[in-house]
């Protein structure tokens, strides 16, 4: 069994319409979708200590997947966790002033998905991210949100859970 876990950005909660329309897609393939609500907490740190934690005991084969700041929790509790796979949406991923907290790239298959009108977190900081570990990055016609990409994210989402799960 595959469990793929759900990281939330800073504001947005659980279960939006885009974890929402992903938690679908990975259930139609057979995962346990959980979504970790992190609403109330601010620190990225204790963000990724809540998802180490929630997720600790999981012993299925472990898919992250994390939009914005989630996307950046994800990167950080990935290795730690043991995770198969990670699967990130415009991560928050070299910020001006917080670079230092850019997590290191974890050793296991990566897939970048990114807007080119993202006006919250630029797109060539995903480009970066991905070529200094050499991740699969889709950059779409979309912006931060991505909420007007939901079908092709969620096209890209099917294939890497499925190739992991090969």
């Amino acid at each position: 069994m595959t469990t793929v876990v759900f990281s939330h950005g800073q504001e947005s909660g659980p279960w939006g319409k885009k974890i929402s329309a992903m938690a679908a897609v990975v259930q139609e393939l057979g995962c346990v979708a959980i979504s970790i609500d992190y609403q109330g907490i601010a620190d990225p740190t204790e963000r990724v200590q809540k998802l180490i934690a929630e997720c600790r005991e999981i012993e299925d084969s472990l898919i992250l997947v994390g939009s914005s700041l989630g996307g950046h929790v994800a990167t950080a509790g990935a290795q730690v966790l043991r995770a198969a796979g990670l699967f990130v949406l415009a991560p928050a991923y070299f910020m001006p002033g917080y670079e230092g907290l850019t997590p290191d790239a974890p050793d296991m298959p990566i897939c970048i998905v990114h807007g080119w009108h993202d006006d919250i977190v630029p797109v060539e900081n995903s480009i970066r991210f991905a070529r200094q570990c050499h991740a699969t990055l889709h950059v779409v016609d979309g912006d931060h949100r991505l909420t007007a990409n939901i079908d092709e994210i969620n096209d890209h989402l099917r294939s890497f859970v499925q190739k992991i799960r090969s």
